[in-house]
């Protein structure tokens, strides 16, 4: 290289983008990942918990009336319990199924 190329090349490197540390941004994206994962885990357990003490709270009134609605239904529930089973029994894999 010439002087001048020296030169320029010395100017060109103040653009050039900085070099990236490819570990470095899998422990940053590692971690912003697992932060995230135990905000998720907090929030739905809150939401778990909070759901449970109201069921067991309301379970007492909404009981009787849910037995009377299984022994109306439990009828029709059976009877499409057993027409599902009869149906899932009798398909047929199409011809274009690959195996």
């Amino acid at each position: 290289m010439t002087n001048p190329d020296i030169h320029l090349a010395g100017l060109f490197a103040a653009d050039l983008p900085p070099a990236r540390d490819h570990a470095f941004q899998a422990e940053v994206l590692a971690a912003l990942a697992r932060r995230r994962l135990y905000a998720d885990l907090g929030r739905l357990s809150a939401g778990c918990a909070l759901a449970g003490g109201l069921l067991a709270v309301v379970a007492p009134a909404v009981s009787p009336v849910l037995m009377a609605l299984a022994q109306a239904f439990a009828p029709a529930g059976i009877t499409m319990g057993a027409g599902a089973i009869i149906l899932w029994m009798n398909l047929e894999p199409s011809p274009d199924w690959s195996a």
